[in-house]
């Protein structure tokens, strides 16, 4: 083999290594903005997947705020005006379970850029008559105004309805709604508010 052949070999030879380095270098940073893409792109894929709501759930969210609200109010109120200690720790559990499901059902709102229900009703909850378990305005000013064991047997009779209320909406929920987060705090009020509807019926006698 000449030495011009030779160097052609060579030329060649270094010209297809080079070839080839630049494609696997390419491969790589191809691999690399894929790899990096999807780690990107998958957890907000994920996020997506995971912040996927219907109108259902924004339904759920916007009438259990209201209702989770009248409910902490009622709670308040027997804080003064409960004669039973029974009454009184009850009461102090709701609050305790429902403030923060307020917020963070008024943090979905906001996040999925739905509108969020007034902060905390007054007395007058006549707008919201159509929802399950509601009391209406003259039933609130009878509580407000009742005290001792008169108090107990109203907030307790009153209560049960309301929680019946919101496990009639909490089951729509589960049933329609799409958001894991409101579906799971859905599951959460049906069984908490089962065992405190069964605890108040014991308290007025009637299991």
């Amino acid at each position: 083999m000449t030495s011009s052949t030779r160097s052609l070999v060579r030329r060649a030879a270094l010209a297809a290594t080079a070839v080839t380095a630049a494609l696997v270098l390419a491969a790589c940073g191809s691999g690399e903005d894929s790899a990096g893409g999807a780690r990107t792109s998958s957890p907000a894929s994920a996020e997506r997947t995971a912040g996927a709501h219907n109108d259902a759930d924004v339904s759920f969210a916007q009438g259990m705020i209201p209702h989770h609200q009248q409910a902490v109010l009622m709670a308040r109120t027997a804080a003064t005006r409960a004669s039973s200690a029974e009454v009184k720790d009850l009461a102090s559990r709701i609050e305790k379970a429902q403030d923060p499901e307020i917020e963070t059902m008024s943090g979905w709102l906001e996040s999925w850029g739905a509108k969020v229900p007034s902060a905390m009703p007054g007395m007058d909850h006549s707008g919201h008559g159509d929802m399950p378990g509601m009391m209406d305005g003259q039933d609130m000013n009878k509580l407000a105004k009742a005290s001792g064991a008169d108090f107990d047997r109203m907030f307790l009779t009153m209560m049960v309805e309301h929680h019946e209320g919101a496990v009639e909406m909490a089951t729509t929920e589960k049933a329609n709604g799409r958001y894991a987060p409101a579906r799971k705090t859905a599951d959460d009020i049906i069984t908490a508010q089962n065992a405190e509807i069964e605890e108040m019926n014991k308290l007025l006698g009637k299991s």
